[in-house]
């Protein structure tokens, strides 16, 4: 991103925008009586809200002009993520909120107005907030399709009219009565509703290693999860840390002796929630990689890789190829029965010892090798984990690249179709293998094309070591210590 001081010389409206922000940061706040703060709060609240939809003009104005095409991004989407700096979660709202309530131009040149007219209204006059307008599009989103159009028309405006009187969660529930109205015995509700509907999402790792989980269920798949819990979800099943409780896989419950049973229901202090999400972790535990095929030429197995150091010590945290850390005491809990594979590095350059294979395509080993030294994609920035990645030749198989591991990367599918083939094109990203002496020695770098960079200077993804970020700060900070005691 260009600095404030640049943005503002070429721009006089941001450059009002920072000289009225500055005079708000600069401002005694002592000085108001209780109602004109107050009144401060609310007004300065109501230009924040106007502000998102500034933003929303902007997000079609940059889908107007493709304007990713001109860094390299991959779409709207990433350009958002990558030129902004956004969270991914931040750069999806954005451009759905633009979509829904932003002015978008037609083929032929007109303006249309907002998919959402009144919250789009609503958002600009400052009274509602981005909150309250997602939860009418969440709503909005609820309303099966064999609803008219007169219907689905009305529908926003009593959400937008809830949306100004209360609060985002007001909105949720204005909208269940409408949908009830709308819809009252479901028949109007068609699978391909619940095919629009869907989902199963992640949240982020938190730091004590936990992930939350948000999803919405078709009915076949809400039945087969209801099988599995009302068998392996009963009080003494499936505890993991309870040798004498009926496993799946292992124990059939129907002949298992009924007082071990009954001692184990004894011994389970599970809530019911607990024991589902256990009962769900036996069974895919219990299906194996035997069951699940292959995906990118390895098995459906989880794979984890750990320093020797944190193995030894039973401490520290292992990282699956998924980007999942895993704390090392529970990693070695999982591998037992399995066949490990030792895997040595070269220390000073961060890379596997040799591995290579006379063939264009990488084996499972390399890919292996590949998974734990890069661990996801290396392009720049990007946050793809390795199972969603493929391997790379550096030096192109056409050009008698040979596929050992030092010439294979793993690079998200995404970012793989950005490559070009021939690495001196400037249309298009090249790669190659940062040579020893520095940091970031044994990582791939990406040269960008001349549209990105003129100089075409290369860069790292640092995303997938974060150790190595904070080393360097560690690094900086005692630097400026010893700077600043030798000025002593």
């Amino acid at each position: 991103m260009n600095s404030e001081g640049e943005i503002q010389q070429r721009d006089p409206a941001l450059a009002m925008l920072a000289t009225a922000i500055d005079a708000l940061l600069a401002e005694d706040l002592t000085g108001f009586t209780d109602t004109a703060f107050a009144a401060r709060v609310q007004g300065l609240e109501a230009c924040r809200r106007r502000l998102e939809t500034v933003g929303h003009r902007h997000v079609v104005e940059i889908n107007d002009r493709r304007l990713w095409t001109t860094t390299g991004s991959v779409g709207l989407y990433r350009y958002l993520v990558e030129t902004l700096r956004l969270a991914k979660a931040d750069a999806v709202a954005r451009v759905k909120g633009a979509a829904h309530l932003g002015v978008m131009t037609s083929a032929y040149g007109e303006k249309c107005e907002p998919r959402l007219p009144h919250t789009a209204a609503a958002q600009a006059e400052g009274v509602i907030s981005g909150d309250h307008a997602r939860a009418v599009m969440r709503v909005m989103d609820r309303i099966p399709d064999a609803v008219d159009t007169e219907h689905r028309a009305i529908a926003e405006e009593h959400l937008a009219d809830a949306a100004r009187a209360g609060t985002p969660e007001m909105v949720g529930k204005v909208g269940d009565r409408i949908l009830g109205y709308l819809d009252p015995d479901g028949t109007l509700t068609t699978d391909k509703d619940r095919a629009r509907l869907r989902a199963a999402t992640f949240g982020e790792q938190r730091l004590d290693g936990m992930s939350p989980f948000q999803g919405c269920f078709d009915p076949e798949l809400r039945a087969m999860l209801d099988t599995v819990f009302a068998k392996w979800a009963r009080p003494g099943m499936c505890m993991s840390d309870d040798p004498d409780s009926p496993q799946l896989g292992v124990h059939d419950p129907e002949g298992f002796d009924p007082n071990r049973l009954a001692a184990a229901v004894g011994r389970d202090g599970r809530t019911p929630a607990q024991r589902r999400h256990d009962a769900l972790k036996a069974f895919l535990s219990a299906s194996g990689p035997d069951k699940l095929g292959a995906h990118r030429g390895l098995p459906v197995s989880i794979v984890l890789t750990m320093s020797v150091t944190d193995l030894l010590g039973g401490a520290g945290v292992a990282r699956a190829a998924s980007g999942t850390t895993i704390p090392v005491r529970e990693a070695w809990r999982m591998a037992q029965g399995s066949i490990p594979l030792l895997l040595l590095f070269d220390e000073t350059a961060g890379k596997p010892l040799y591995l290579g294979e006379g063939a264009r395509i990488a084996s499972p080993w390399q890919r292996l090798a590949a998974i734990a030294r890069d661990r996801g994609c290396t392009h720049p920035d990007c946050s793809a984990p390795a199972t969603m990645c493929a391997m790379h030749h550096l030096i192109p198989w056409a050009a008698h690249g040979p596929t050992d591991i030092d010439n294979l990367t793993l690079v998200c599918d995404a970012h793989h179709a950005q490559i070009a083939a021939d690495p001196d094109d400037p249309s298009g990203w090249a790669t190659h293998r940062v040579p020893p002496g520095g940091a970031d020695a044994g990582r791939t770098a990406f040269c960008p094309p001349t549209s990105v960079d003129p100089h075409r200077r290369p860069r790292v993804n640092r995303f997938h070591h974060p150790e190595q970020v904070l080393a360097e700060s560690v690094k900086r900070r005692r630097a400026r210590l010893l700077s600043h005691r030798a000025r002593e």
